[in-house]
Formats: structure tokens, C-alpha cells, sequence
């Protein structure tokens, strides 16, 4: 474990952390950071959207960035935050030779090596994804495979011009998880490929902005988001905003996680039948051959990403399971939001939990942090040190959390 001086800000950038852990601001307004990968010297690369605010607060997601931010003199700070080329989305990777990244409904690669500040044409992998509904597109590239997150393009698979609008019974069977609400793979090797040339790896999955790999035995896990709307079946306000409960799901081929015939209930404490389908908070007969998930976190915290640490700065307690960043939920009237943090949750021996707040102040209840602007985070990695970064969209900020030893 480290214990030399480590850089902090006095504040921890109004932070609240664990004893030992300290945290420098690494970069500030940077547009809308979404996700990240660290290179082996250090650089860390981001894809996100250009705007500094969130789209309820009436941002456009258009004219995104790939970014390059550099610390050179290792005061934990970016002096160099370069944008390197167009992008959006939460799609990003190394692997091959190359550094891939979403730009829209696609996935493009470009020639990398370590320390390039340029970078040059794209070669476009993938093209062609549906736009509307859940478009994150993010992925990762394990050797020549790339896994991705293709999200729903409706809440419970209510017919596209009746989404969201009232008791519409759910189409039945749900022809969108021919193409949506699941994991598909695609050869991250083959320039030119469009959506029927991917294959179905996972499904029922609404929507897994957070897909990871588990480092120590190569197998993809995510988080996530669950449906929206219970209430306009009649349920009550309250089981509303306790109800789906965010799934963490351990993703084996051919899994189906029940999205849309199934939700997870807070309640029953398994998967139950949604309204859509006949359900009524209780009855499983839809469910009972679906895989129930690992763990499950409260209901609309909006889980954004998830890594699964394997530094060596950290006590060794944080190599045996995953952070998880909370976007924060839009979701729970008439109860306070939450989430709006970043969690340690533990992973050893085949038991999942219970999980541990790590970081926590960006959001106080859904409104400003200690320092008086609203901070989401969105985006973890692990940096070439043992730290970790954590992005947010909405304040524009990307923190470096590091250990300084008891």
C-alpha cells in the first residue's frame, strides 16, 4: 500500500472518503465526461458530451468530445486537457493497437500508441444503431471481441407512440429484443459492420450503461437501469420510487434477465411479472426461468458505471470487488432523491455485498454539494498509479481519488 505524500486538495474537492483516501480535483469544466480509460503512461482519455448540464436541465447532446488529459509534474492536477477528436456517447476502449470509441450510433477505432496527443482517421467498426430510446452504446473489447451494451429503445416495451403514456399492455412477445435490451458482440477487428452482423450474447437487459469485465476470471458484469413508471399502474407513489431495485447482474452467454416481461421487486425480493404483462407486484410465472441478479441496490439511484479493482495502492480489501458510480435518480418523488455517489461493493468467494458507501457529497439530495454546484458521477477507472478517477457530467468534473496510508 502506498503511504508517501500523495497530492490533495485540503477539501478533498468537498468530497467525503474513506479515512486514508484523499482526492485532487484532476480536471474541471470539461465539458460533460462520461467514460474513461487510463493509458500505461498515465493519460487519461474520456468520451463525452460537450455540454456542462444535464439533458433534464435542457442540454443538447450534440458536438461531444474525445479527450486527452495529462498530468505532467504528478501534482494530481491536468495541465494538458486536449480534445482529440469528435465523439459521444460512453463508449470507450484500449486494445489492439488502437483506442475505439463511440461517436453516435457508431463505433469507430483509431491507430494508438501510448503518449499520442493526434490521432489519425477513423476506421468505422460499427454503423447503423437505432437512435431513440437508451443510446449510450458503450462496450468493451476483450481480445478480438467487442461486447456491447445495445440499450431499449422503450421503458417496458409498451408499443413506440404509447411509451410512457398510460396502461398500454407490453407487446407480446417483445419483437425489440431481436435487436434491443441486451449484449451484442461484434468482431473489434472488421472495419464495416452494421447491427445484423452482431451476435446476440445476453438479453432482458434494459439498459447496462455500467458493462465491465471482472479481471480475475474474464467474465462481464453490469449494472442496470431499471423501468420507470409503476405508479401509472397503480401502484403507489412510494413503491414507485423503491421499485425496480438496480440490478447488478453477472452476464454468462445466453442469460436472459427478464427485461420487459420482469422486474426486480424491493419487496418480494425477486424477479415478478411487470403490469405490462399481467403482473401485479407479486406473481413470478414469467420469471421463474430468468437469472436473478447478484446483488440488487435501491431503486432509481441510475448506476452509471461499474470496475472491479486490481491496483495495488488501495488496502487489499478494495482487489476483492468493484466501485460503482451513481448517477443519481430523477425518479422517487414523493421520497428524496439519491444516489449521486460512488460505492464499493465487494466481491469474494461467491457472495456479492453488502456494499459501502466510498465516495459521497457530489449531490446533497439531488441538489448542490459542498461546494455549492451539482456534480453526477458517471464514469470510474483505474489509473496507471492504483488510483481512481471518477467522472461527472454534470459539474464537468473528474476527480483522482488515492490512498495516503494510515
Amino acid at each position: 500500500m502506498r503511504s508517501s505524500a500523495v497530492p490533495c486538495n485540503p477539501d478533498n474537492g468537498s468530497l467525503t472518503l474513506p479515512p486514508g483516501f484523499c482526492a485532487t480535483v484532476f480536471a474541471d469544466k470539461v465539458g460533460a465526461p462520461r467514460h474513461m480509460v487510463v493509458a500505461p503512461n498515465g493519460d487519461v482519455l474520456v468520451i463525452g458530451n460537450s455540454f456542462a448540464t444535464n439533458a433534464e436541465a435542457g442540454g443538447s447532446r450534440t458536438g461531444g468530445s474525445l479527450m486527452l488529459l495529462r498530468d505532467a509534474n504528478g501534482d494530481g492536477k491536468a495541465e494538458l486537457v486536449k480534445r482529440l477528436k469528435p465523439g459521444n456517447g460512453s463508449g470507450i476502449a484500449l486494445a489492439n493497437g488502437y483506442l475505439y470509441t463511440s461517436t453516435g450510433p457508431s463505433i469507430v477505432r483509431y491507430k494508438y500508441a501510448t503518449g499520442d496527443t493526434l490521432l489519425g482517421a477513423a476506421d468505422t467498426i460499427v454503423s447503423g444503431f437505432a437512435t431513440g430510446g437508451h443510446t449510450a452504446y458503450n462496450f468493451v473489447v476483450i481480445g478480438s471481441t467487442i461486447y456491447m451494451n445495445v440499450g431499449s429503445r422503450t421503458n417496458a416495451c409498451q408499443p413506440a407512440e404509447v411509451d410512457r403514456k398510460g396502461k398500454a399492455p407490453g407487446v407480446d412477445p417483445c419483437v425489440e429484443l431481436e435487436s434491443r435490451g441486451g449484449i451484442w458482440t461484434f468482431d473489434a477487428n472488421k472495419p464495416g459492420q452494421h447491427p445484423a452482423d452482431g451476435t446476440r450474447f445476453a438479453t432482458g437487459m434494459r439498459n447496462s450503461v455500467s458493462l465491465t469485465v471482472n479481471s480475475r476470471d474474464h467474465t462481464l458484469w453490469a449494472t442496470m437501469h431499471g423501468r420507470d413508471q409503476l405508479s401509472d399502474w397503480g401502484f403507489s407513489e412510494d413503491y414507485n420510487a423503491e421499485n425496480p431495485g438496480e440490478q447488478v447482474n453477472h452476464i454468462l452467454k445466453g442469460d436472459d434477465f427478464g427485461w420487459p416481461y420482469c422486474y426486480f421487486s424491493t419487496e418480494e425480493k425477486k424477479l415478478v411479472n411487470g403490469p405490462e404483462y399481467g403482473g401485479d407486484g407479486k406473481q413470478n410465472s414469467r420469471c421463474t426461468a430468468k437469472k436473478q441478479p447478484e446483488y440488487v441496490f435501491p431503486g432509481h439511484w441510475a448506476p452509471n458505471d461499474m470496475m472491479f479493482y486490481s491496483g495495488s495502492q488501495f488496502p487489499p480489501r478494495y482487489r476483492d470487488g468493484a466501485f460503482i458510480a451513481f448517477h443519481g435518480s430523477w425518479n422517487r418523488a414523493p421520497k428524496p432523491q439519491q444516489g449521486f455517489r460512488v460505492v464499493f461493493l465487494p466481491v469474494k468467494g461467491g457472495k456479492t455485498g453488502p456494499f459501502e458507501d466510498f465516495a459521497i457529497d457530489f449531490s446533497n439530495a439531488g441538489g448542490p454539494g459542498k461546494d455549492g454546484r451539482l456534480h453526477r458521477p458517471t464514469g470510474l477507472a483505474q489509473g496507471a498509479d492504483g488510483s481512481l478517477y471518477i467522472a461527472d457530467d454534470v459539474g464537468g468534473t473528474i476527480y483522482k481519488i488515492s490512498y495516503k496510508g494510515k
